[in-house]
């Protein structure tokens, strides 16, 4: 029998959620190329790459998170935090330079979600009070040890302004000039190496083993805070990252904004597939959840419809997402013969 070329790459058949959204996303597509033909453009694909750079990577982090059972919702915090302490940083030392900017978010994120970590494992307390804590936390010590003044342009370190402006390839035609952004490479990066991570090593087996069923992880030996601190860990890198390429972005710091989308990403990543429940969740899934918010976001204009009626899709996709999940899951308990006790 002839191999897919997908199958070839990932070893398995596609999901019915990642068909499910694949199925949407085409659907969609056709509607507004249907209504709007100017959607098929160049500089439509280019405005989604960048913009949806950032939030991909912030999904990624969820994804880890939401495999191992957990719920976080102090990411945005740590992305401006991160963020904008290393434009701190930089202004105090004059320092111009992205590698620098970079390393330091990096780290600053590495360490938030490691407090994340110890939290959740010394205390026994749910993810979900934790994050909700630690990211109002955060948030405030940043305002009272650092400030929240904003940046504009002129005031920015000039490294992350001409980091933001750099396009790998530019294509110049009638209507314009347009860029693709150099934040693709470090989203695909950051894609193979969570790939590799989750599906190629032991501790990618211990996270998804500790989401399945935490106390029979335990059982078999797996090392329950370090998979776990690993996960925060990860996530607060992912969340670092994000920081430096979001004001990067924007082209303006602002330490305030952001905070807030968390339940949206988190949304994207659950109609990907991934359980709220823990252990199980896909890359793939993640990505097409992600695409279907930008293409909301991004589209709506071509359907001569106001920013209102992406709650109103996003919302109407999620609960569908939602309904076919849990439908499936309760059909495959009955062929199991697994029955949920109250």
């Amino acid at each position: 029998m002839k191999t897919s070329p997908f199958r070839a790459v990932f070893n398995r058949p596609f999901t019915a959620m990642e068909k499910y959204l694949l199925g949407i996303i085409v659907a969609y597509i056709l509607i507004v190329a249907v209504k709007n033909p100017l959607f098929f453009s160049v500089e439509t694909l280019f405005d989604m790459l960048r913009s949806g750079s950032g939030v991909m990577i912030l999904a990624i982090g969820v994804l880890i998170v939401l495999i191992s059972g957990g719920i976080d919702v102090s990411f945005t915090a740590i992305a401006v935090v991160s963020g904008y302490t290393s434009v701190k940083l930089m202004l105090a030392l004059g320092v111009n330079n992205i590698l620098f900017a970079f390393i330091v978010s990096i780290v600053v994120g590495c360490l938030l979600g490691s407090i994340n970590a110890l939290i959740i494992y010394r205390f026994k307390l749910p993810t979900l009070i934790v994050t909700l804590g630690t990211a109002s936390a955060y948030h405030g010590l940043m305002a009272m040890v650092l400030g929240t003044k904003s940046f504009p342009t002129g005031a920015m370190p000039q490294a992350l302004v001409e980091f933001g402006s750099t396009d790998l390839l530019v294509i110049n035609s009638n209507t314009g000039r347009y860029g693709l952004t150099v934040f693709l490479p470090i989203v695909i990066a950051v894609l193979v190496i969570t790939w590799f991570i989750l599906y190629r090593t032991m501790l990618g087996r211990q996270v998804f083993a500790v989401g399945s069923n935490e106390e029979s992880a335990s059982r078999l030996g797996i090392n329950i805070f370090r998979t776990k601190l690993f996960v925060y860990c990860y996530s607060g890198a992912l969340s670092g990252l994000m920081g430096i390429i979001y004001f990067s972005e924007l082209k303006y710091v602002n330490p305030v904004s952001l905070v807030g989308t968390e339940l949206m990403i988190i949304a994207a990543v659950v109609i990907g597939g991934a359980k709220l429940t823990g252990g199980e969740g896909t890359i793939l899934g993640t990505i097409l959840g992600i695409v279907v918010v930008q293409l909301f976001q991004s589209t709506l204009v071509f359907l001569g419809l106001g920013s209102s009626w992406n709650d109103l899709f996003f919302g109407a996709v999620l609960l569908m997402s939602l309904g076919v999940m849990y439908y499936r899951q309760r059909i495959q308990d009955r062929k199991n013969l697994v029955f949920a006790t109250s």
